[in-house]
């Protein structure tokens, strides 16, 4: 009894000691916090908050080659240069290739890098981190070049693709001089160069799934479809949605592929957005106009975005 009375006393005795933290000590924390926050905060808004409205501002204007010499030749215009995008037939022709390349990008750039993550993921794999380097290779080597050798690769008489086609009794295929076939050829090249990143993404979250689950669902019967659809995907659910996001905004700022590849053409069928914002701003120098593109771009990006975690949230895959 008296062995119990001393250790609460000496509890006491500490608790009396401890300094409690009041109001000053939430205080502090909360400066901490904000300290901790404060360098990303400010990247944002230096690299991101500030560019968006100054793009606003600019394309409200009609800055162009003349105003680069002297600010004071630079007019308030309004939404002019809007109405005027609005109007123009390739501004839309743009938009439409746009949508085509995310629409059809989105999904096989999603699934090519979700499947090579699952293969890579069995345990019946052997050299797994070799192939994760030879998939992953694609995606860190120069743009550029790799362009350049797909465009070989694609040609319509020397093309290693057309020869494999050729070989099967089949009619060699301008890949990239038709209307038809440039954006698919386009396509190939991008998710080929892509899937790689994504891939490292899925193999991270794929090997937190408990393993405990894959083997409760083949104990009740499920087969590797099944187990795939009711354990992997509701797992990963989070993930995909982030890859989903980060995709979508790839693909529609598709600029470097379709200017190496096929310089817009033939007929103006791969012209993306930030192609058609590239040559209103430094091709022909109007600069207000290739802001109104951006900034209409910004927000075709965020409503795709808001509606992806809208539906995203409806299905759970979030809370």
């Amino acid at each position: 009894m008296t062995d119990v009375r001393l250790n609460m006393a000496k509890v006491e005795a500490e608790a009396a000691v401890r300094p409690r933290r009041g109001p000053g000590g939430a205080r502090a924390r909360e400066q901490a916090a904000w300290g901790f926050v404060a360098p990303a905060l400010i990247a944002i808004g230096v690299f991101f908050a500030i560019p968006v409205f100054a793009a606003l501002l600019l394309s409200l204007t009609d800055f162009d080659i003349y105003a680069l010499a002297d600010l004071n030749n630079v007019r308030f215009v309004g939404l002019q240069n809007y109405e005027r995008l609005f109007a123009n037939p390739l501004f839309w022709g743009a938009m439409k290739n746009t949508g085509l390349f995310a629409v059809l990008g989105v999904p096989l750039s999603i699934a090519a890098s979700l499947a090579a993550a699952v293969i890579l993921n069995a345990r019946v794999i052997k050299w797994r981190p070799l192939w994760r380097v030879i998939f992953f290779a694609p995606f860190v080597t120069t743009l550029v070049a790799t362009a350049v050798l797909w465009n070989y690769l694609l040609h319509t008489r020397y093309g290693v693709i057309n020869w494999a086609i050729s070989s099967v009794g089949l009619p060699p295929v301008d890949w990239l001089g038709q209307p038809e076939t440039s954006i698919p050829a386009i396509l190939m090249f991008v998710v080929w160069k892509i899937f790689g990143y994504n891939m490292l993404i899925f193999l991270a979250v794929l090997q937190t799934v408990p393993d405990d689950l894959y083997e409760a669902a083949r104990i009740d019967g499920a087969g590797a479809w099944k187990r795939f659809v009711h354990v992997t995907l509701p797992a990963i659910a989070p993930t995909l949605l982030l890859v989903s996001i980060i995709s979508v905004a790839s693909f529609f700022q598709l600029f470097a592929e379709p200017y190496v590849m096929t310089q817009g053409g033939p007929a103006q069928s791969t012209v993306t957005v930030l192609y058609f914002m590239y040559e209103e701003g430094f091709k022909w120098w109007n600069l207000g106009s290739a802001s109104a593109v951006a900034f209409i771009l910004f927000v075709c990006i965020l409503a795709v975005t808001l509606v992806q975690l809208a539906v995203a949230k409806r299905m759970g895959a979030y809370e």
